[in-house]
């Protein structure tokens, strides 16, 4: 049974990079552009960003899912809400600490991987409107970028 609720943590962990691209550009690019924007806009002094409201929202489906999981016993949702938590801070970890500096506990890196999603990230915020995005994910990125 542990085989399986390892399995099933990391392929929801391998699923979620779909889930954030999909949100990423169809809802954060979409109709919530007004809390995405100030993400794309020159930085202010400011600690948070309006866009900072999607850890929260993306938070929530973990919490209830940790919550259900436990209702009648240690079961497959825990493990999906787990996969979900293990996204999200590899996504804090990567994008606001890694890609944006937000926390300089990572300044240099010479991961070539690493390195080539710096660069698509970059390449996304050359748009500082909604339109016309590219590089919505943020774990896979286009080889291309691994390359220059």
């Amino acid at each position: 049974m542990i085989i399986l609720y390892i399995a099933i943590t990391v392929l929801t962990f391998l699923l979620m990079e779909g889930v954030t691209w999909l949100t990423h550009r169809f809802v954060m690019h979409g109709f919530m552009w007004y809390f995405h924007e100030d993400h794309h806009q020159p930085k202010y002094p400011d600690t948070f960003e309006r866009n900072d409201i999607f850890f929260v929202i993306f938070a929530i489906p973990s919490i209830v899912l940790f919550y259900l999981g436990f209702q009648e016993g240690l079961n497959y949702r825990f493990f999906i809400g787990l996969g979900i938590l293990f996204y999200g801070i590899a996504y804090f970890l990567i994008h606001d600490v890694l890609i944006h500096q937000r926390f300089k506990w990572f300044k240099k890196t010479n991961n070539k991987y690493l390195i080539g999603l710096r660069k698509a990230h970059k390449t996304h915020h050359k748009h500082l409107g909604k339109e016309e995005g590219e590089c919505f994910g943020m774990l896979w990125v286009p080889y291309k970028y691994f390359k220059m």
